[in-house]
């Protein structure tokens, strides 16, 4: 009598080639079990599948490989599954994409336990490219990749995904978990930190901290922390979030976010002394966040931003008189801000070293070079562009039974006649009423005439999103 192993490579064989991979799929799936018993000798079913042939099989093979208790020889299972990676059937690993998000998923977890982050960065890129159907479609890998980026401090490898705007999500038979949407744009908005591209991580930040929830998330909460901070580097205040942003953000995380709410009220008096005192308050909290870098560097803009309020009002100045006005230690200090603003283009003046006077000057662009006339032109080719996407994603949602179907509903539903007359040679017209109780806060009625009865697409579009 065959073995069970015997058993599992004869079905994973003889289902390999229909034209749909379903009932190989459901098979493998249900023999994780099977497998893990028989983990001595699941090398001997590598060395029998073909990967080609036989990739959702030998998926199944190497996810229980990873979820060992101890990974036997690490470096043999990691060639066997960059083996994998790279020669694997596209067909096949996209038909099961909850396997192979699985395999990624723990393969992360292995490098990151061996604290071997880099390993995986370059397996991990090939691995979102697989089974994306297109360059815009989020998977859960991208939140590994983001997770490997940033422990190895090699960011480059990431921006490739995370410079792509996201339209559509890879479902993954179903076994997309929100953690892996949150954690992608926390990541993200790490990254573009660290790298300084503080507009980017804000908007990643935010994307985090407005997903659509009903209970606390701790990487939500994480986020609205950064959130701030950011916020503060960009603006010097806290910007209101949008209307659609879930309750749970100002009742229960806004609590849990004081330190931060307090440095951001402190911020906003312009007093380093003030800000350094809330700093020195909440030392610890910031400290145990992970978050004093950061902080520092909110007290270094406040630097500069006070710098800059100074070219408002003065046209030169000394560098002594800059430090006591901002609170620098001294005048090398003041001249070590404003040649690095000056670099970054913040503010545009001139020192003379001779006498220590700082010289405040306009912004010398015109406008009229080549380099922002190709600029300009970029940006509206991105706008273009994006007008372009919504365009097409209107009219998927204009086609999408389950748009049509809700539309129905909501006629039939909220249809009604009321005769309308304003004197006795009118003709009644026939009206639609539409109780908005539901849809909008102010609960009142809108009333339609029955030929406008369209309009009721665009309250049907708003509750599908």
């Amino acid at each position: 009598m065959a073995s069970p192993l015997e058993q599992f490579i004869v079905k994973v064989r003889s289902l390999s080639f229909p034209v749909t991979y379903e009932p190989l799929h459901e098979f493998v799936s249900k023999s994780s079990s099977m497998l893990a018993k028989n983990a001595n000798l699941l090398d001997d079913v590598l060395e029998t599948l073909d990967i080609q042939e036989h990739s959702i099989g030998v998926m199944a093979v190497l996810c229980v490989k990873l979820t060992l208790p101890v990974v036997p020889d690490f470096e043999v299972v990691f060639f066997r599954v960059h083996e994998f990676i790279n020669d694997c059937n596209t067909d096949q690993v996209r038909f099961a994409p909850d396997l192979f998000a699985r395999l990624c998923q723990l393969l992360t977890t292995c490098l990151v336990d061996r604290h071997q982050y880099i390993r995986g960065i370059p397996l991990l890129c090939k691995a979102i490219r697989k089974i994306q159907q297109f360059p815009s479609q989020l998977t859960s890998i991208h939140a590994c990749l983001c997770q490997l980026c940033l422990l190895s401090k090699c960011m480059k490898p990431a921006l490739t995904f995370l410079n792509e705007d996201i339209t559509d999500i890879n479902k993954e038979k179903s076994a997309f978990e929100t953690k892996y949407f949150l954690l992608y744009y926390y990541y993200g908005g790490m990254i573009y930190t660290c790298l300084k591209d503080y507009e980017r991580a804000l908007y990643f930040f935010e994307v985090a901290i407005t997903t659509p929830s009903m209970a606390v998330s701790h990487i939500m909460l994480e986020a609205y922390k950064k959130y701030i901070l950011v916020s503060l580097i960009l603006y010097g205040k806290i910007p209101n979030l949008p209307k659609f942003t879930s309750h749970v953000v100002s009742r229960f995380i806004k609590p849990l976010s004081q330190a931060y709410h307090d440095l951001a009220t402190a911020y906003a008096t312009n007093n380093p002394a003030e800000v350094r005192s809330i700093i020195n308050k909440h030392n610890d909290i910031f400290l145990r966040d992970n978050n004093m870098g950061l902080v520092k560097q909110c007290m270094s803009f406040l630097y500069k931003k006070n710098i800059q309020r100074l070219t408002k009002t003065f046209l030169t100045l000394s560098l002594s008189d800059m430090a006591t006005k901002v609170e620098l230690e001294g005048p090398a200090e003041a001249e070590f801000y404003v040649l690095k603003m000056i670099e970054d283009q913040q503010i545009f003046a001139s020192i003379n070293q001779k006498d220590g006077m700082v010289v405040f000057k306009d912004n010398p662009e015109k406008y009229n070079t080549p380099g922002m006339f190709q600029e300009l032109e970029e940006e509206m080719k991105k706008c273009i562009l994006l007008d372009e996407k919504l365009r097409h994603m209107d009219q998927e949602i204009t086609i999408n039974t389950k748009y049509i179907q809700k539309s129905s509903e909501m006629r039939e539903t909220y249809e009604g006649t009321v005769t309308i007359t304003s004197d006795a040679n009118t003709q009644p017209k026939k009206m639609c009423v539409i109780p908005t109780k539901k849809n909008f806060p102010s609960g009142k009625t809108l009333i339609y005439r029955e030929d406008d009865l369209d309009d009721t697409e665009k309250f049907v579009k708003a509750e599908l999103q």
